[in-house]
């Protein structure tokens, strides 16, 4: 047997610069032998030299290292890496021994190759002849490798292994964790997921360990080739454990590898030698499918920025071109020279002053030369030029190109991208990647979240190309038609979907677009962390959809201001969206819906922890700052909690939505926000009306001849109060038409005219401040003439006033008024009783399992007002009947001023004979909380269990009744 000890001689150059001089006072190497990223025994170093000494010189090592291993005990993946570091000078001043011991040396270059690699590099190492050869050969999987079945473990066993089991990922596995499961590996087969943590908890790959481990490989079932991308990690670096994953993996689809597609070229980094089953695999399918040999090369490319690993990529990158035909080359060569121009023009804009910023003919020239290209972004995308009257660019710092191309399909519309140069866009796409794959576990599921789902890609280190989502506008710009302070006020949203869908069913279909894709936003950008949000990125189209851009910051990493951090809510969810879900200012049902929505998505992403912690663990060697380590990776399995029942999560996920409601913090930020962005605004954006839809002109509408105020309407909806009927009378039309506005309309009217014309030109507007009540009918009707006044002179002032286009906008008939009709009717049922003593419904989840009763109250709905007209303070309290002496009271707390309350609290009865259960009956009542009297009753239900199934989830809504049993 070979019990040598491993030692090689070091030999290496290096030039010293004189730069060094300045902060470095020696210099020195370091040899490491690793397996999966561990140390296999302390690091070697040679002696240290003296930058001084070696100025304009070349330095050379000629040492012997020797690492006290044994050769036979070592694996056979072991990698091993020489590194020069420098040491830096010491502060000026002096300083002691320990402050000079905290200075961290600097890594200027790193080289790593398969220790059974005897190749030349620089620096040199040379392996000592030796009259024995050293060779590994691959074990037989053990012969013997038993299957138990879990249930024979004891109660206790049983119970340990499904904790650790349940921790979904290797990275926090404890040494007694790896005991454990080492120890009980053989009663693990039933999930296929769980072989990456067994192999994790192997106590060695030496070759004698072989054997067990590839007895496991060939015996364990066939992973799903999700689940097999944990085989992929830098933990394992063996090579029968990696061609396996492969070859479990040879069953994904083409569009689904695409999504997988990044992780996999990170993967390549862990492999030991240049041919590797992996590197087979992407090249195979890179010929047989364009998108996927489009995004391998994108990638690749990218990847040659990594300074350790860019020899690697480039001999990948050659051998992709190598295998393509010559038509890919070229397009290739294409994709490139666009991107290069695209960089330039974005250099020159951002370093030009703003009046200055032009300049695409280059652009333009390169498509008179190609002819078409496709865009990096998406092989689908093939353009033919571009619109050069449609391009512009973004007011913020890095002066983001917005371009706008001609589809080569003549029935095609324009494609829009922005092009950035200076940001980093990797953690966008890798962000937008994990979103993109939730939605489709989502949709898989039979959830459909209405994400709105696009692309970013990066085509090189500080620039990329992100696709822009067409009739979407930012929060900010949607509050600002409010006012600076828009963000405070809570119907900028829903009036704004609403001018942009003017009937019932278009506001009723955007409202639902909403409440789905606002839970999906939650939800993702929770687990993933996301922060800096503020209302410029957080976007809404038009059909009411709603979705995030600029990921800068995630898993945790929140912005600064000073020492306070920015984001201190969970997630974005503001009163202004909640106003949009109940359609008013007070809790409805729909909220309910919103709650259960999010909760569902949240548990059915929890369910599939373990794919999200692989795809972001084989990230942590991408580079990408915020990713690099194994904290950063904590905050996404804190986030999704995967020890946690389903019931727990939701509880949870419920008090992370009031958390999230009840911030005053996030309104503040958008407030600043808003301030902030006043610098960026154009001196000739003109002030819009946060009503109208679309920009409405004396061309379009014809000129008004005169105005009159005919007569108010009392409404009830969203608030009490009166609007004004207009009646507009045009040149060249027969009758009138009649406009119905309010008098905060009037008043935002005014106030935009003012912002454009000197008041000294406009009609004195009727004061907002009145003494009493100012929604009275005499209020009215004196309004009504004073507004009389004011529109008969506006149309009669000097013709640059009376023909402004925010006259035409305003005067043009506009159905918003419809859906508030609509909803005071869906609000005036949701009050009324369906039966006579039926006060409202309570929705339970009610389970059995181990003597145990589990009752879910979830919401309540259609609860009756107060005798003083005003809405409750409702909580539940329960009884588990008989019980005379009351023993089995438990409650929830109590929400406030809401007649459809959300809980989603947990009360829980221990010690429940089966044989008792079905006997039980649970007495819930809702009561009003009262501060100075005693607490209303507002309806009681009684609910008996005898249908109850052990082990079965029982989800129902119950009619409450005013002392009424309704069994």
């Amino acid at each position: 047997m070979v019990t040598n000890v491993l030692s090689f001689n070091v030999y290496a150059a290096h030039r010293i610069p004189i730069t060094w001089a300045a902060s470095y006072e020696s210099f020195f190497l370091s040899c490491s032998l690793t397996h999966g990223g561990e140390e296999l025994c302390a690091p070697q170093h040679t002696s240290k030299q003296s930058v001084s000494k070696y100025l304009f010189h070349l330095v050379v090592w000629d040492q012997r290292v020797c690492f006290p291993v044994q050769i036979n005990q070592l694996p056979r993946e072991t990698q091993l890496t020489v590194t020069l570091y420098a040491s830096p000078l010491p502060p000026p001043g002096g300083g002691d021994e320990k402050s000079k011991q905290r200075l961290n040396h600097v890594t200027f270059f790193c080289l790593s190759l398969p220790l059974q690699d005897h190749a030349s590099l620089l620096p040199q190492v040379d392996f000592p002849t030796s009259s024995f050869e050293v060779r590994f050969s691959t074990p037989s999987p053990a012969e013997f490798s038993p299957r138990y079945d879990f249930s024979r473990l004891d109660q206790n066993t049983q119970k340990q292994l499904q904790e650790v089991l349940h921790k979904k990922s290797l990275f926090w596995l404890t040494q007694e964790d790896r005991r454990l499961l080492w120890e009980k590996r053989n009663f693990c087969h039933a999930e296929s997921s769980r072989l990456p943590l067994v192999l994790a908890s192997a106590p060695s790959w030496e070759w004698a360990c072989l054997p067990d481990i590839y007895a496991l490989l060939r015996q364990w079932a066939c992973m799903n080739h999700l689940d097999a991308l944990g085989l992929l990690h830098a933990t394992f670096p063996d090579q029968e454990c990696r061609r396996t994953a492969v070859q479990w993996m040879d069953s994904i689809s083409n569009p689904e590898l695409l999504d997988f597609l990044p992780q996999l070229v990170q993967a390549l980094k862990y492999e030991c030698y240049l041919d590797s089953p992996l590197v087979r695999f992407l090249l195979r399918r890179a010929i047989g499918d364009l998108r996927i040999a489009h995004y391998l090369f994108w990638l690749l490319k990218d990847a040659l920025q990594d300074s350790q690993f860019s020899v690697r990529y480039q001999y990948l990158l050659a051998a992709l071109l190598c295998c393509s035909g010559r038509g890919l080359r070229e397009e290739f060569d294409r994709q490139c020279w666009l991107v290069s121009i695209m960089a330039k023009v974005a250099q020159r804009v951002r370093d030009a002053s703003p009046s200055s910023r032009q300049g695409l003919d280059e652009v333009k020239q390169f498509f008179l030369i190609s002819g078409s290209c496709r865009l990096p972004l998406n092989p689908g995308l093939l353009v033919k030029g571009i619109n050069i009257q449609s391009c512009s660019f973004f007011n913020s710092n890095a002066v983001p190109l917005k371009l706008c191309f001609h589809n080569l399909d003549p029935l095609g519309d324009y494609i829009s991208v922005i092009f950035k140069s200076g940001d980093d866009l990797r953690q966008d796409m890798l962000t937008l990647q994990i979103i993109r794959i939730m939605n489709k576990i989502w949709i898989q599921e039979g959830l459909d979240m209405r994400m709105v789902l696009f692309r970013c890609f990066s085509t090189g280190r500080g620039r990329g190309m992100v696709e822009m989502i067409p009739n979407a506008e930012t929060l900010r710009k949607i509050q600002v038609e409010h006012g600076v302070t828009g963000s405070f006020k809570d119907r900028p949203l829903a009036d704004w979907l609403q001018k942009h869908n003017p009937t019932e069913d278009e506001y009723e279909k955007a409202v639902e677009n909403f409440i789905y894709s606002c839970a999906g936003c939650c939800v993702a950008t929770y687990i993933l962390g996301i922060c800096d949000r503020h209302n410029d990125n957080i976007m809404l189209k038009t059909s009411g959809h709603m979705f995030h851009i600029d990921f800068g910051k995630f898993l945790g990493h929140a912005q600064m201001f000073g020492n306070i951090k920015r984001d201190r809510a969970p997630f974005v969810f503001t009163s202004d969206m909640a106003y949009v879900i109940n359609g008013g200012d007070k809790p409805s049902s729909r909220f309910h819906d919103f709650v259960d929505l999010c909760c569902e998505a949240y548990n059915l992403i929890r369910k599939h922890a373990h794919l999200f912690l692989n795809l972001l663990g084989l990230m942590l060697s991408s580079g990408i700052p915020e990713l690099s380590d194994l904290d950063d990776l904590k905050y996404v399995y804190d986030a999704l909690r995967p020890h946690e029942s389903e019931a727990d999560a939701t509880m949870y996920f419920t008090r992370l939505i009031e958390s999230s409601l009840g911030s005053v913090a996030t309104k503040l930020n958008f407030f600043i926000h808003n301030l902030a962005q006043m610098k960026f605004a154009s001196s000739e954006e003109r002030p819009v009306l946060s009503f109208a839809p679309r920009v409405y002109t004396l061309k379009s509408d014809g000129l008004i001849r005169n105005l009159y105020v005919c007569r108010h309407i009392k409404t009830y909806s969203p608030n009490k109060g009166y609007t004004y009927v207009v009646k507009v009378e045009r040149e060249n039309q027969q009758g009138a038409t009649l406009v119905q506005r309010s008098f905060e309309e009037f008043h935002e009217l005014h106030s935009k005219l003012r912002l454009v014309f000197p008041s000294s030109k406009l009609p004195s507007f009727p004061s907002r401040f009145v003494i009493g009540r100012s929604r009275g009918e005499a209020m009215a009707d004196r309004r009504k003439d004073e507004l009389n006044g004011y529109v008969w002179h506006l149309v009669h002032a000097a013709s640059e006033v009376a023909q402004v286009d925010h006259v035409y906008i305003y005067m043009h008939l506009l159905c918003c008024h419809l859906h508030a009709k609509y909803v005071l009717s869906r609000q005036d049922l949701s009050w009324t009783p369906v039966l006579e003593k039926v006060v409202g419904e309570v929705k339970l989840s009610i389970s059995y399992k181990s003597d145990k009763l589990f009752i879910m109250v979830m919401h309540i709905r259609g609860l009756v007002s107060l005798m003083d007209g005003t809405d409750p303070d409702p909580y539940v309290k329960l009884y588990l009947l008989p019980d005379p002496q009351k023993m089995s009271k438990r409650k929830t707390k109590a929400a406030r001023r809401t007649c459809n309350p959300t809980y989603n609290e947990m009360l829980v009865y221990d010690k429940i004979p089966l044989g008792d259960l079905q006997q039980r009956v649970i007495h819930l009542r809702v009561l009003s909380e009262g501060a100075f009297w005693e607490n209303t009753l507002l309806g009681e239900a009684f609910i008996p269990l005898k249908t109850l199934n052990p082990g079965h989830r029982w989800v129902d809504w119950h009619q409450l009744g005013t002392g009424v049993a309704t069994f």
